[in-house]
């Protein structure tokens, strides 16, 4: 995964979130760490669906070889796995909803697993483009392992659109086949910055980064926002499971907030083992970290963790909701909502006769339309003209949408 650039007042945004939440939020409760103080922010209950959404179905009457096939390469096996589980049943469900309504047009839908490790990725990227049927990818999702394979897509013309990775030097290589469904962590770090002293109006934060190329690049856009606010920062590994070190740092800096750049796998055991050294002041991540399993993990630790994410909360686009809890008795997690529009955007070059990897490929380029989440059209390096990153904070033991955030 990667991610995100945004520049205004957070003072206004978080006045207008306060706002928005008058008519639909539920309560929370606040507590401090020496002189720091959590804020009750409000939970937006509901976010409208665009009138004007693309949506899987089209209109009943597409036609298509039998042999049609879209897949799915990322991780479906991993420490960060269940990221990439929330994205490929996405694009099942947009997939499933496509085939039921097209009797004529039945697509093939196929993945394969990259274990979210840049260094396994190329072999199922290689295995994906080798296969003619297949005419478009959703993935992958994290960074890495994108920066490791957009030239085997590249070579093949096959048009990927990854739903997840937010590293900005993704869109600097040159590729032509490469689309990023969400904005990136040049948009994402200054907003995450902006929440950070603005709306949890912290004066010193900590940073801390993982190894991974996204947690890395983030780190970088996140600290420079910061700017004089930054009171100091770490660096941890995947995998790693004592954070003693850097928990000390963190006590001796007395910060008002500690920020993760990384994924949910070293995020939980890092604020667990924060929490257990008196810690009691927000914990916020990233993308990487915005899922239920950061919370199943940390236990009691999350519960003054907020995130931020260029993603839309799937579960409160209530037909959404209804539609993908009815499909896998689970309700859309981080990304759901990303992987399904992308392959809304593929099954519906599908329908309109774009049967090519070259006319599937053209067709992206050109898109210009709205997705249940956000509107899809991209400038010439893969970038979405219009993103927008969002704020989110655990309440209850749950993740609650707050709102747009550093606007």
């Amino acid at each position: 995964m990667i991610r995100k650039n945004a520049v205004a007042g957070v003072a206004a945004a978080a006045a207008l979130l306060l706002l928005a939440g008058c008519a639909n939020q539920t309560g929370g409760t606040s507590s401090t760490t020496g002189s720091s103080t959590v804020p009750d922010i409000p939970a937006v209950t509901s976010v409208s669906t665009p009138k004007d959404a693309v949506l899987p179905a089209g209109d009943g009457k597409a036609t298509c070889p039998s042999t049609t096939t879209l897949a799915y390469v990322g991780a479906e096996t991993g420490p960060n796995a269940q990221l990439g589980i929330n994205i490929f049943q996405g694009i099942q469900l947009a997939i499933d909803q496509h085939n039921k309504a097209n009797a004529g047009c039945q697509v093939q839908f196929k993945k394969f697993d990259t274990e979210g490790d840049p260094n396994k990725a190329t072999g199922p990227t290689t295995q994906a483009v080798s296969e003619a049927d297949i005419l478009g990818v959703v993935g992958l999702p994290f960074s890495g392992e994108s920066k490791a394979t957009g030239n085997i897509f590249q070579q093949q013309g096959l048009v990927h659109i990854t739903p997840s990775a937010t590293n900005p030097d993704l869109t600097k290589n040159g590729w032509t086949t490469f689309f990023r469904g969400l904005g990136n962590d040049a948009q994402q770090g200054p907003a995450a910055a902006k929440f950070l002293t603005g709306t949890l109006k912290a004066k010193k934060v900590y940073l801390v980064q993982d190894d991974s190329d996204y947690g890395i690049g983030l780190a970088k856009t996140t600290g420079d926002a910061l700017g004089s606010a930054l009171a100091g920062n770490d660096k941890v590994t995947t995998g790693q499971k004592d954070f003693s070190a850097t928990i000390s740092k963190i006590i001796n800096a007395k910060p008002d907030a500690v920020y993760y750049s990384g994924y949910y796998a070293e995020a939980a055991p890092l604020a667990q083992q924060l929490v257990a050294k008196g810690y009691n002041g927000p914990f916020v991540g990233p993308d990487g970290v915005k899922d239920d399993q950061f919370i199943k993990l940390a236990g009691d630790a999350s519960k003054n963790a907020f995130f931020t994410c260029p993603c839309i909360p799937g579960e409160l686009l209530t037909d959404f909701s209804k539609q993908y809890t009815d499909a896998f008795s689970a309700a859309p997690g981080t990304y759901s909502i990303e992987g399904y529009d992308a392959a809304t955007v593929l099954l519906s070059g599908i329908d309109h006769g774009k049967q090519t990897r070259a006319d599937l490929l053209a067709w992206v380029t050109s898109y210009d339309a709205d997705g249940l989440a956000k509107h899809l059209k991209w400038d010439k390096t893969g970038e979405l003209e219009a993103p927008t990153v969002y704020g989110y904070r655990v309440l209850d033991g749950k993740i609650a949408y707050i709102g747009p955030i550093g606007q």
